[in-house]
Parts: structure tokens; sequence; C-alpha cells
């Protein structure tokens, strides 16, 4: 085996059993266990085991991003967001172990490595630029684009991790009801939306009582 094709090998049983145990709970003594060398060679590769997590996160980050920007490019239309959604789903079905690593662990400190929470949020700013064109062209105020960008991200986002587990209903039929919501709903929002006149006078209500009991309180 070629030097080459040792990295990857490792690679590849790193990713696996980070996927499965997590970061704190895979060894490096497992690892090489795994690959069938001893301990030194994954030094020799890696440096560390942070060093191998490293890598095994940059390469399923590079490769959720690649798929993102993918399915974002083009028209603003109901087929899009359905490629978008039903690509979403088909990558954590054909790429378990990367998306359980991206969505389980945070890197160690020291690796380099960014984390889910800044993927997601680089992905949210590609997706307001769009939405900016979204919301201005029906009249919309496109000052909230990143609003909505954070809520449609996430929403789809963890949907994919709660469908990571549950696996039910079928790819197709999630990926439906997530346009259903999201293409739905960016066709029905109010220009100016308010919380009733009612629920938010009851709230206030409810803060003041708050304050004035805690107040009571204080010697």
């Amino acid at each position: 085996m070629t030097g080459k094709e040792r990295r990857q090998q490792l690679l590849d049983v790193g990713r696996h059993l980070f996927a499965e145990r997590g970061f704190d709970g895979t060894s490096v003594e497992e690892i090489a266990a795994r690959a069938g060398v001893s301990k030194p060679v994954v030094y020799e590769h890696f440096g560390s085991k942070e060093g191998l997590y490293a890598v095994v996160v940059d390469r399923e980050m590079d490769r959720f991003l690649t798929m993102a920007n993918q399915l974002l490019a083009g028209e603003d239309t109901r087929a899009k967001f359905e490629a978008a959604a039903i690509g979403l789903l088909r990558y954590i079905d054909e790429n378990t172990d990367g998306f359980r690593i991206l969505v389980r662990d945070s890197p160690p400190a020291g690796s380099g490595s960014g984390n889910f929470g800044s993927m997601i949020a680089d992905i949210a700013g590609q997706v307001e630029y769009t939405l900016r064109d979204v919301l201005a062209a029906r009249g919309y105020d496109p000052r909230h684009a990143p609003m909505y960008a954070q809520m449609l991200v996430g929403m789809v986002t963890f949907t994919g991790q709660w469908w990571l587990d549950a696996r039910k209903p079928k790819l197709e039929e999630v990926a439906a009801h997530l346009v259903n919501l999201a293409w739905n709903g960016l066709h029905q929002l109010e220009v100016k939306p308010r919380i009733s006149a009612e629920v938010a006078q009851s709230q206030r209500a409810r803060a003041t009582t708050k304050t004035r009991r805690n107040a009571s309180t204080v010697p």
C-alpha cells in the first residue's frame, strides 16, 4: 500500500469511528487497530488524533459546502427549492458518517477546523442574497433577508438532523413537506407581520408582574 493509499485508509477508518463514537470516544489505538497498523503510522501521517480529526472535518465541510453551493445556484423557482431539499437529504443518506461528524461534535481546541454552526452561517449568508431579491420582488422589506435566511436554513438543517436517525417518511416525502412549508410560507408572508394585540398585551402584563414580584423579593 502506498503512502497516499495508507493516508486515505486512515481517513476512512477515522471518519467511521468519529461518526460512531465522537471525537472523545475514539482513540488512536483503535484507529490503528482497525487499519491494521501501529500507532506510529497514524502519528506519521497526521501528527495526532486532533490532526486526523481536523482533516476529516475539513473534508466533510468542503463536501457539504460544495453540495450547498451547487443547489443554491440558479433562479428562484419552486423546482430549485425541491431540488435543494432532495439534494440535502440525499447527501445525508449517502454521507451518513460525514454528516454525523459535522453535527455531532465541536472541533477540539487547536484543531484548526471550523464548526457546523459557522458552516451553516456561511450557507445562510448565501441564501440571504437570494432572499433579498425574492422579498423585494414581492413587496417585502429586503432588510429582513438575514433573519429569514437563518429561519429557512435552520429549518432545513434541523429537519435533516432529525431524519438522519428517523429515516421516515421516505426521502422524497420529507423533501415535499419541507418545500410545502418553505415555499408556500414565502408566498404567504405578511408585509408587516405583527403579534396580535391581545397576545402582546397579555405578555406585557406577565412581564410586568414578574418584574414586580422579583423586585419585592430583593432585600
